[in-house]
């Protein structure tokens, strides 16, 4: 019998690298089975937000991952150069980052990986594809084949995995998800663009340090910034364009000649492919003991730079709820709550990037004029903010932002150290309160964050630099707050009288009993 794991993982991009760090990280035995020998090596995304941003932190040296990163600005333009809408970019987010990034993705991902392996409880193993599952009451049995990177076929030694649980998170080819039987909705968006990326041999000029999609009907195409040293270019396919022909050396220096002025002393090209722009979901999350996520599980246009930022926030999902279901603080039922908090989130997000890729893929040259007059008239709403989680682990809470993100600042301790609060309260619940709630929770309430892993933080016993989780506290009206390891609001406190009614609350939401919605 192959040892028994508590996760295993597939796949080892960004969504992968994350659940397992997490895991690792929370102590738990974890294998990841990943085909290729190495990570990839180049980007794939390149922009993240700063709630992406703090999820590298709990994974990953943030600091390490970003050290070529950037603020970004988004400019959409028409075909004659004039702008339709700016997406501006803000230093200072509320999650202690920029709100939006323009990174390097082999950064990152090096960044999480030292975690990983760091952890001492995860076996990383590379050059192994997943050819057959087996699940049974206690667990799944992965079987494995040696993978061939030369002929890209399974073709190798023989091997097993078992675990507990597995997150597929194996792209949007998934094989876990074949294996599964699961099939996926198809939004019907389907745009092929050539991506082009390339190194500045030159520094970085002023009007390429952030991004701009020119919503030309003649040629969609857009560039941004990957940190301040990378420019990644992307065309749109016309009519009668093949693969083949996009993926020419000499097609790429045409584009960046014909649209950018630039030639082989500005730039060198270090990857060149056809991508398909699709919109699918799958039609369901969770086959027993197996979980999809990341792109194994929903696929977006690339237009609000939500992807992977998507499957980084399916992996902070699940490695919580699998934690604690795994050390006993709740029923397996808890995880069921993953597909129904994550899938309407995605849901939103998947037709806001649709509505963004129409916009940017409109053809017809008469279409293309009424859209710009929609948007000079100012009859083009706003991009809409990211929605709530509105099910899921919840307190029942009227006239406060439950399901929302809580803010990250800098705290200063006793001792004159300055931490940011997550790297000062770990990966876990949180419960931040204006004075210390020791007396009104009692040993007994106290004694069950411990166990759940909650850190407790008093604002009148350290300096609060930003004053950033005061205000929040301000604008909550509220006495305490509490957040989960994801960053999502679960409820608040009134006044020290309803602390030991919160804690009593996130209990319940936790078993699946009253008190509040799960």
């Amino acid at each position: 019998m192959a040892p028994l794991y508590d996760i295993a993982v597939v796949g080892y991009g960004p969504t992968g690298l994350t659940a397992a760090s997490l895991l690792g990280r929370l102590g738990h035995r974890v294998v990841v089975c990943e085909r290729w020998p190495g990570l990839y090596g180049l980007p794939r995304l390149t922009h993240i937000d700063d709630e992406t941003a703090r999820t590298v932190q709990a994974a990953g040296d943030a600091d390490e991952a970003l050290r070529d990163s950037s603020m970004c600005e988004y400019v959409w333009v028409n075909g004659k150069g004039e702008t339709l809408v700016t997406i501006p970019a803000n230093p200072n987010g509320p999650m202690g980052y920029p709100d939006h990034i323009s990174m390097y993705q082999p950064y990152v991902e090096s960044a999480i990986d030292e975690r990983v392996r760091g952890h001492g409880t995860v076996d990383v193993r590379q050059g192994w594809a997943v050819t057959g599952l087996d699940q049974d009451d206690d667990g799944v049995t992965l079987r494995l084949r040696g993978w061939n990177a030369q002929t890209t076929r399974a073709d190798g030694p023989h091997d097993e995995v078992r675990a507990r649980y597995v997150i597929a998170a194996d792209g949007s080819r998934s094989g876990v998800r074949e294996l599964l039987g699961v099939g996926r909705e198809d939004f019907g968006f389907n745009e092929p663009w050539v991506n082009v990326d390339t190194e500045w041999l030159r520094p970085q000029p002023p009007e390429f340090a952030y991004g701009k999609q020119y919503c030309d009907p003649a040629r969609g195409h857009m560039t941004i910034n990957i940190g301040h040293t990378r420019q990644r270019f992307e065309f749109a396919l016309l009519p009668g364009e093949t693969r083949e022909e996009m993926t020419e050396p000499e097609t790429a220096w045409r584009l960046l000649r014909e649209y950018h002025g630039l030639g082989p002393d500005d730039v060198r090209i270090t990857r060149q492919l056809v991508y398909g722009f699709e919109a699918r979901i799958a039609t369901r999350w969770r086959t027993g003991r197996v979980f999809l996520a990341g792109d194994a599980a929903h696929t977006m246009p690339p237009y609000l730079g939500q992807g992977a930022c998507s499957g980084i926030r399916d992996a902070t999902n699940l490695a919580w709820k699998l934690h604690l279901v795994l050390g006993g603080q709740a029923p397996d039922a808890l995880l069921d709550t993953y597909e129904s908090e994550r899938r309407p989130h995605v849901t939103a997000l998947t037709h806001a990037a649709i509505g963004l890729g129409k916009v940017a893929n409109t053809h017809d040259p008469e279409a293309a004029a009424a859209r710009d007059a929609a948007f000079f008239a100012g009859k083009v709403p706003p991009p809409r903010p990211f929605p709530p989680l509105s099910d899921g682990v919840l307190r029942k809470e009227a006239g406060t932002p439950v399901g929302t993100l809580t803010p990250q600042g800098r705290i200063r301790l006793a001792d004159g150290r300055t931490e940011r609060l997550d790297d000062l309260t770990g990966y876990g619940f949180t419960l931040v309160a204006a004075e210390d709630p020791t007396a009104s929770l009692g040993p007994e309430r106290l004694a069950r964050l411990e166990r759940l892993g909650c850190a407790v933080v008093a604002l009148d016993t350290v300096d609060d630099l930003d004053g950033r989780h005061r205000e929040y506290l301000h604008l909550l009206g509220a006495v305490a707050y509490l957040a989960r390891p994801d960053f999502i609001l679960f409820g608040t406190a009134v006044d020290t009288t309803d602390l030991g009614a919160l804690v009593d609350d996130l209990d319940a939401a936790l078993s699946g009993t009253v008190g509040a919605a799960v």
